[in-house]
């Protein structure tokens, strides 16, 4: 492999980490992944930094957590003066190519301000991805399941015909065939798959999906939440996204040798978070829960060989200062955490627990030890943001809605979950006196995680105080 290796991201949407064979999926969902992952290396516990599409991608694209990017719920612009990692690998001689979903362009909270969901967007809002774009802030907005369009790097309108996921494949496809220059790549392929389709109130298989999948069996903690949710409906359209994505995952696979690219490679496949399907407070996301936060994580290629699999846990905010250290880079202080490649290496031990941010439904923070979940919640600084979506055909209109905040000074502990005795996390342990001592060992180690990530240190508060009687709102 040579010293500046070419980065690829196979990024997914709202894909539950238990739909892949090589983390228990018993059908056949994905051979092409479960393959990557007996060459490269599985992270058995792999974690988001925040629980929906936006703020999961802000912290992506710039190793920093979501209230330190501003982009803390959907609909909030990635600033334009923000170093991401493709601006620092273009810096250092990198290509960079962007497909599929942004996310990060439109600002529906400041009155005024262009939309792009529908639209073209300005590359100065593509967060450094220049050379190559078939790209579109809100996917979702200009395509189906079945049929759509993107725009180029000039802003033109690119129409397709097919199932969605083969056909974002297809533009990636056709940069890596054509692609002249010797320079490294950073490829970044964002589906929108395995997300719902909003305006149609489903998930959009292939055709044959449900009778493909329709074996399934289903996962536990679908069967343990305070509501029916729609899974069942659902589930085998779901598995068949997935199984769209694994085959699309095959072809970039099958490019990359014909090109003779693949040993220089390192391919990144992960998704921004999971999905309980409405299981949960109504939602798919945007909460604590497990299977909002576990996500899959493979990746092949440079050191990452061996078919290993790690049980550290991990963040998608490990990612970025991987990228900077697998490109020779250093990593900018501004990322709080530590790469990957660390734990690969080092002898010292690694983080002990993630962490998380969660907004938009609440405004909200938590730790995930290897045992226990703990999550807090501010309740006295709703209201909450409630997304008011419309769709016409294609045409995608935001309302300007409440303000949310992004953080609070004071919390309420709201979750502790007992993950060895209880895995489906149906028996809340936030007010039993039995586990007073571990809720203040984790209480403490919150507090830290917050002020590493640049929040101040809060005060939190036992579950049940009444926080607008403990302060003047």
């Amino acid at each position: 492999m040579s010293s500046k290796p070419n980065i690829l991201f196979f990024f997914t949407d709202q894909q539950r980490y238990d739909t892949a064979g090589c983390y228990g999926q018993k059908l056949n969902v994905t051979p092409n992944l479960d393959r990557l992952a007996k060459e490269g290396i599985k992270f058995e516990y792999a974690f988001t930094c925040q629980p929906v599409c936006g703020p999961a991608r802000s912290c992506l694209q710039t190793g920093r957590y979501a209230t330190d990017t501003g982009c803390y719920t959907n609909g909030r612009a990635l600033d334009v003066n923000m170093d991401t990692i493709a601006k620092q690998l273009k810096r250092a001689g990198y290509e960079t190519a962007y497909v599929g979903k942004w996310h990060l362009a439109s600002d529906r909270h400041k009155p005024g301000e262009h939309l792009y969901a529908t639209s073209p967007i300005p590359l100065e809002r593509c967060g450094g991805y220049e050379d190559y774009l078939a790209i579109a802030d809100v996917l979702e907005a200009t395509s189906h399941g079945y049929n759509g369009y993107v725009y180029d790097k000039e802003g033109r309108k690119m129409e397709f015909t097919g199932y969605r996921a083969d056909c974002i494949t297809d533009y990636a496809v056709d940069y890596l065939q054509n692609k002249a220059a010797e320079d490294p790549f950073l490829l970044f392929i964002s589906y929108i798959e395995p997300h719902q389709q909003n305006d149609h109130g489903r998930y959009e298989g292939p055709a044959g999906s449900k009778a493909r999948f329709r074996d399934y069996e289903v996962p536990e903690d679908l069967l343990c939440g305070e509501f029916e949710g729609d899974w069942k409906q659902n589930y085998p359209d779901y598995l068949g996204q997935c199984s769209s994505l694994d085959y699309n995952l095959g072809r970039i696979v099958d490019v990359l040798k014909e090109k003779g690219m693949y040993e220089d490679t390192i391919i990144v496949y992960t998704s921004d978070h999971g999905n309980h399907f409405k299981t949960r407070e109504g939602e798919y996301k945007r909460q604590c829960f497990e299977n909002c936060l576990r996500i899959p994580l493979i990746i092949r290629g440079g050191e990452f060989r061996g078919g290993k699999t790690y049980t550290d846990l991990v963040s998608l905010i490990n990612l970025p200062p991987m990228v900077m250290e697998l490109a020779g880079l250093p990593v900018p202080e501004y990322m709080p955490e530590r790469s990957l490649l660390h734990l690969l290496h080092d002898d010292e031990p690694w983080q002990e627990e993630i962490f998380y941010q969660i907004s938009e439904t609440d405004c909200a923070r938590g730790i995930r030890t290897k045992r226990y979940k703990y999550c807090v919640w501010a309740p006295h600084k709703q209201p909450v943001l409630r997304m008011n979506e419309e769709f016409s055909g294609h045409q995608y209109h935001y309302e300007m809605i409440p303000k949310c905040r992004a953080d609070s000074d004071s919390y309420v502990e709201q979750y502790l979950f007992d993950l060895v005795k209880d895995p489906v996390e149906a028996d809340n342990l936030v007010l039993n006196p039995e586990y007073g001592q571990i809720r203040s060992y984790l209480r403490e180690r919150l507090i830290s995680r917050m002020e590493r990530a640049g929040e101040q240190a809060p005060v939190i508060y036992p579950a049940g105080t009444d926080l607008n009687r403990e302060y003047s709102i």
